[in-house]
């Protein structure tokens, strides 16, 4: 510019003067906006070394909470740029299943607008380590979906599920709750329907097979195994173990959810008696 005129310039560049003028008088502010992105980059890149199952819409929601007034496109864009992705969880097949002959199904996937206490989910995932294996027994109020109990065993059996329906009876009144569960042997058994009967909880079995009806208590464990422990190899039971009892404390005190009005478990529960 210093060596031609603007007028030459703009006719070889075919631009108007005014986008020239334009371009020139928002210099300042494009900078500052420049700026504020690498600032916003930075935190999105700290968010996602501690939570790299966020997306999007919860890397935005994180944003606002540490003071960034910022919408979903923009932080969109920007993952982009940073080549930041998600976690994608494997969708499970499912077949229709035969029902159960000891409890009907009595939720059939009415799993909104429940009560406190009023529906628990239950089920066990297996969690192997190094030469080792674990079985991970979780009881679920899908009022909030809060982990109301959880247990740790080297057996599937069906002392395993007794002894986490204890540690949840132990939290909660569970008179009149529905129990919810798959037709694994341990909730088929004499011994966990006599159990329900004593507490005064009311068995329901999904069909066999099919993992929609107990849909809540699947996603639990879906995430778990995406967000921890498919994330890190564990070579000791103890480092298991801490990692599952940090996973949980955060599940219920901290992971926002879109279903709770982008409020952890705990946090909705505690706001709605409020």
């Amino acid at each position: 510019r210093s060596r031609y005129k603007v007028i030459w310039l703009v006719v070889i560049a075919q631009l108007n003067r005014s986008s020239y003028y334009k371009w020139r008088s928002t210099r300042t502010q494009r900078k500052l906006r420049f700026s504020k992105d690498d600032t916003l980059r930075e935190q999105i890149q700290a968010i996602h070394i501690k939570h790299k199952e966020y997306g999007y819409p919860r890397m935005t929601i994180a944003l606002r909470e540490e003071g960034f007034l910022v919408n979903h496109k923009k932080v969109c864009r920007l993952m982009q740029e940073l080549q930041i992705q998600s976690i994608i969880r494997k969708k499970r097949r499912f077949f229709k299943g035969k029902s159960s002959k000891i409890f009907p199904n009595v939720v059939e996937r009415q799993f909104q607008n429940r009560k406190q206490n009023e529906v628990f989910v239950t089920d066990i995932t297996y969690l192997p380590f190094k030469d080792n294996f674990l079985y991970l027994s979780v009881v679920q109020d899908i009022y909030n979906n809060e982990i109301v109990a959880w247990k740790l065993s080297h057996r599937n059996d069906l002392q395993l599920v007794l002894d986490t329906l204890d540690l949840a009876t132990k939290k909660r009144d569970v008179y009149g709750t529905i129990i919810h569960s798959d037709q694994g042997f341990q909730y088929t058994s004499h011994a966990y329907h006599r159990t329900l009967q004593q507490l005064g909880a009311i068995g329901s079995h999904s069909r066999k097979g099919n993992c929609h009806d107990n849909a809540c208590i699947e996603s639990f464990f879906s995430h778990f195994k995406s967000e921890m422990f498919y994330l890190n190899y564990y070579q000791t039971k103890e480092e298991l173990i801490q990692a599952i009892e940090t996973y949980i404390y955060h599940y219920n005190y901290k992971r926002f959810q879109k279903r709770l009005n982008h409020r952890a478990p705990i946090e909705y529960r505690i706001s709605m008696a409020a």
